[in-house]
């Protein structure tokens, strides 16, 4: 047995306890038993992460795709590795998922930990930690009842970072907030080359138009979405970082997946979207850090599947049913910037709640270009959540049909109306917590195997 104290062993046992029973019992539950450790060790996350080489992934939008992604690459590359795959990204569940994994009698040797972490909770896991990779996707307005404008959102994760100044940072360099930190950490960054369209003109609801060092406004040679692109300041000269990974070339843009090549490797994306296009090359950026050859990067992300409401596909007698999470404008207009690109008819679910998961103030919705879908084929509008008839003021007030309007706040009542339907194709568009009970839901009824 491992040299460890009895207070972290209590602390340890007591946890896998609680972990058993939430799972048989509740099925489900992964912050709790991190709770029950840290009452009893409040230092346990130093001990059970011992020998782990670990990535933190972080940023307000791709989170967990990115995490699944680099997980998969570096399993599929031979290694051990863990992650905390439900999504569990508070102190309290990243202490669970260590927990789970930890063995009193096996010593971790080479082995890595791929864990996704909330913004606000990075300088919890890096006063016990020191990674070897952090990450940050991107940062956008989420949240603001809690994580207030962006810049808030960046101080909380450089509160993290000043910890481990010798961890490397694979940042997003189209992300003008996370250039130039002045950080003494080894730096390197990813974004596009490549462009999207010959936009260069930000939108007005943007949320980093500005120089954060001069106040200038941002010029573009060009605009993936929102405020991410190849930026520069006229007035100070500050501008994006020189990139070491970058989308190069982009071969085909569908509504289920993309091709594009990363540096010189041509890559099929298995799920749609420049968001997941970004999160493909923020996975091909730390795994190759992590010397993982191209070969195994391309098979494991052509084959990446998607999950827990990150664009899942399901089948509801006979529907085919993609579960789209948005929780913000940037993310939002994405999913949108996705059911574009279809040709044929579908219908759509349109679903808000405003639980603290969510953010109490649903203004944001307000941000969301939904007058993007007035050329859509939308034959079925279905609209749900505890906030449902403020979704359907906006979506009536961007011009949609509400003749077609489908309103339902019970979500048996949903589906039922959703299998009945005339659209064989429908998108589900939910935000956090009305996911979450929506996906409880269809594993009642068993439309959904795996709930966590």
């Amino acid at each position: 047995m491992k040299k460890i104290s009895i207070k972290s062993i209590i602390s340890i046992i007591a946890s896998k306890i609680t972990i058993f029973l939430t799972k048989t019992i509740l099925k489900g539950g992964t912050t709790f038993p991190g709770r029950v450790a840290l009452k009893i060790d409040k230092n346990i996350l130093s001990k059970v992460s011992k020998g782990y080489k670990v990535v933190l992934v972080t940023g307000t939008n791709g989170k967990t795709t990115t995490t699944s992604m680099i997980y998969n690459i570096v399993k599929e590359s031979g290694h051990t590795v863990i992650t905390n795959n439900t999504g569990a990204n508070l102190f309290s569940g990243i202490v669970t998922t260590f927990i789970d994994n930890y063995s009193f009698f096996n010593k971790v040797t080479s082995s890595y930990a791929i864990i996704e972490v909330d913004e606000a909770n990075i300088k919890y896991i890096t006063k016990f930690i020191e990674p070897k990779i952090i990450t940050v996707t991107n940062l956008f307005r989420d949240q603001l009842d809690r994580y207030g404008e962006v810049y808030t959102t960046l101080n909380k994760i450089l509160d993290g970072v000043n910890l481990v100044p010798n961890t490397t940072l694979v940042l997003n360099g189209d992300e003008s907030l996370l250039g130039d930190l002045k950080l003494p950490n080894p730096t390197v960054f990813y974004g596009f080359n490549a462009k999207i369209n010959e936009n260069k003109t930000i939108d007005v609801n943007a949320d980093a138009k500005f120089c954060k060092f001069c106040k200038s406004p941002y010029n573009y040679n060009h605009i993936t979405y929102n405020h991410l692109g190849d930026f520069y300041c006229t007035g100070c000269g500050f501008k994006r970082e020189s990139l070491k990974y970058a989308v190069e070339e982009i071969l085909e843009l569908t509504p289920e997946s993309s091709t594009v090549k990363f540096n010189n490797l041509e890559i099929n994306i298995s799920q749609s979207g420049v968001y997941n296009i970004y999160n493909g090359l923020c996975a091909y950026a730390i795994t190759k850090e992590l010397k993982i050859s191209d070969d195994i990067i391309k098979k494991s992300l052509e084959k990446q599947s998607s999950s827990f409401g990150r664009q899942e596909m399901l089948n509801i007698e006979g529907k085919d049913v993609k579960i789209i999470l948005v929780k913000n404008p940037a993310g939002y207009n994405q999913a949108l910037d996705t059911l574009c690109l279809n040709k044929e008819e579908f219908a759509t679910a349109f679903l808000l709640n405003d639980n603290y998961a969510d953010g109490r103030d649903v203004s944001w919705i307000w941000d969301v270009d939904f007058e993007k879908l007035h050329s859509l084929n939308i034959k079925e509008i279905f609209v749900s959540g505890i906030r449902c008839y403020d979704m359907a003021v906006r979506l009536k007030i961007a011009g949609l049909d509400p003749n077609k309007f489908i309103l339902e706040e019970n979500f048996e009542a949903l589906t039922e109306k959703i299998k009945n339907g005339n659209s064989q194709k429908v998108y589900i568009l939910a935000t956090y917590t009305a996911m979450i009970n929506f996906r409880k839901y269809l594993h009642s009824k068993g439309y959904i195997k795996k709930l966590w």
